[in-house]
């Protein structure tokens, strides 16, 4: 278990790091969203932009308050690594750009760190209303098997992380998952803060809901059996259709 660093201070700068790739109609709405945010630590907004990024996501007012980094690595861990390692906040913050915090998730991450958590998640829903769809939102805020993927938007202490050695740039998919088990080893506290994030369905739209899920479960258990990681990307990419982050 990490010692606390700054948790005492109550007075914290927040990074937080939005992975992209080809993302600018989502950026165009999150970018003003968190700028907004309410919160009383100092906020700095990084866009890591994929190298293969080919749409002018750059254009974005800079006004918002976010700045753009044109990453050098291909891979969604390396560019998060990239933009965390120029990072000024205390405590990083890991959003997919199709993902909409709720309003007071700032503050939420504040009081969290606070409390004497080291890092945490939050609880998700999607856009689009179905049965199903709330039945996988349901698993999101509580521990199970799926508690630690990107879209729960991981936040967690800058020296943590570092300690941690950041994400595994070889793990070319579920990077996420991987960065959670050393965080479990290690014994970093983390909560689950049940307040919904908002997460597009859009991989549904492209696949249906049985293909989704049956992959899903598929690919976490050859993770878990120590499956390559390159091995796991392509077989990903042949099971679903994923047209907006195939070549990030």
């Amino acid at each position: 278990m990490f010692a606390l660093s700054i948790t005492e201070m109550h007075l914290f700068m927040v990074t937080i790091i939005v992975p992209a790739y080809n993302e600018q109609r989502n950026l165009e709405e999150l970018i003003p969203f968190l700028s907004s945010s309410k919160t009383n630590a100092s906020l700095e907004i990084i866009i890591a932009l994929s190298p293969n990024n080919t749409d002018r996501s750059e254009s974005i007012s800079i006004n918002n308050g976010a700045r753009f980094l044109k990453c050098t690595m291909r891979g969604r861990a390396a560019q998060m690594n990239e933009d965390a390692s120029s990072a000024k906040g205390d405590i990083l913050v890991f959003l997919h750009a199709d993902v909409k915090p709720p309003e007071s998730f700032l503050m939420d991450i504040q009081h969290t760190i606070d409390e004497g958590y080291e890092a945490g998640f939050f609880s998700c829903r999607f856009d689009k209303e179905s049965f199903f769809l709330k039945i996988n939102a349901s698993f999101t805020s509580k521990e199970g098997i799926f508690t630690r993927g990107g879209d729960q938007c991981l936040f967690i202490e800058k020296e943590v992380f570092e300690k941690l050695g950041a994400f595994n740039e070889e793990q070319m998919l579920m990077e996420d998952f991987e960065f959670f088990d050393r965080m479990k080893k290690n014994k970093v506290r983390y909560k689950i803060i049940k307040n919904d994030l908002i997460v597009s369905a859009r991989k549904y739209k492209y696949n249906s809901y049985v293909r989704v899920n049956l992959s899903n479960m598929f690919l976490v258990v050859l993770y878990k059996f120590g499956y390559p990681p390159y091995k796991l990307k392509s077989l990903h990419n042949r099971l679903l259709s994923v047209p907006y982050q195939k070549n990030s």
